[in-house]
């Protein structure tokens, strides 16, 4: 009979696999998302700018992998970067990265290996101008060993029925997403006159985009917090930025037949 499933503890957690079984059944493991910025005020430079979201952390999701019965699992649960801000009037600045989520086994090896989201960041602004340039966090990359595409337990529970994870399918993995605004560096967000209002941008969505990121923040509003390895989002016009959503591992073992 499957095991219950079971949360991971942060940092780093060994446990071993029962005698009995011969699978593990990642319902849901993902890295941190990164961190964003706090918007900008140029009360000279003729234009205000929100803070860009960050990236979101890479991701598995309902993967069944073959391991062996006894052997020591090694989790580490990766954490959320922190907000980034600027001191003064320097422009130049970035957010924390989220952290690497992984497993791995003493006889397997390593069965998944999931790095970061990145902060957002900004550079070459200044109070009277110019705008800064901005750049989105962007997404973690998976590094996943093969998993099981079929499969039955012992007990007959076909495996291809699990879709009970985040992303909300079977066999599901893949790295992060980019913050928004998506497109590469540019000014955005932001407004072109003294003392405009501009909102911050959101973060990245994690899990194939079906966990949300954190919201940008309205003018004067900080971001709110990523969740479960999503990218936090930007501050609103002088307003700070959030941290990623941490990462997580929730598993159970089973026997295949």
């Amino acid at each position: 009979t499957p095991s219950t499933f079971t949360t991971a503890g942060s940092g780093t957690t060994n446990f071993n696999v029962p005698s009995n079984a011969n699978a593990i059944h990642i319902q849901q493991a993902v890295a941190g998302g990164g961190g964003s910025m706090n918007g900008l005020g140029y009360d000279k430079g003729g234009g205000e700018q929100g803070g860009r979201g960050g990236g979101s952390g890479a991701y598995v999701s309902d993967k069944v992998f073959t391991v062996v019965g006894g052997e020591q699992l090694t989790a580490v649960v990766g954490t959320g970067g922190g907000a980034g801000s600027n001191s003064g009037f320097n422009y130049t600045a970035s957010a924390s990265d989220g952290t690497t989520t992984s497993l791995s086994g003493a006889s397997t090896g390593s069965i998944f290996s999931l790095t970061g989201g990145t902060g957002s960041s900004y550079s070459g602004g200044y109070v009277q101008g110019p705008l800064a340039t901005q750049t989105s966090g962007q997404g973690g990359t998976g590094t996943i060993s093969t998993s099981l595409s079929t499969g039955t337990t012992v007990d007959g529970i076909n495996i291809t029925t699990f879709s009970s994870g985040r992303a909300g399918s079977f066999n599901s993995g893949g790295d992060g997403a980019e913050g928004l605004p998506t497109g590469g560096a540019s000014y955005a967000p932001n407004c072109g006159s003294d003392n405009c209002n501009i909102s911050g941008a959101n973060g990245a969505a994690s899990y194939n985009g079906q966990n949300a990121g954190g919201s940008g923040g309205g003018s004067g509003s900080s971001g709110s917090a990523g969740t479960f390895g999503s990218g936090a989002g930007g501050g609103g016009k002088e307003a700070g930025g959030n941290s990623g959503g941490d990462g997580e591992i929730v598993y159970r073992f089973l026997r295949i037949a």
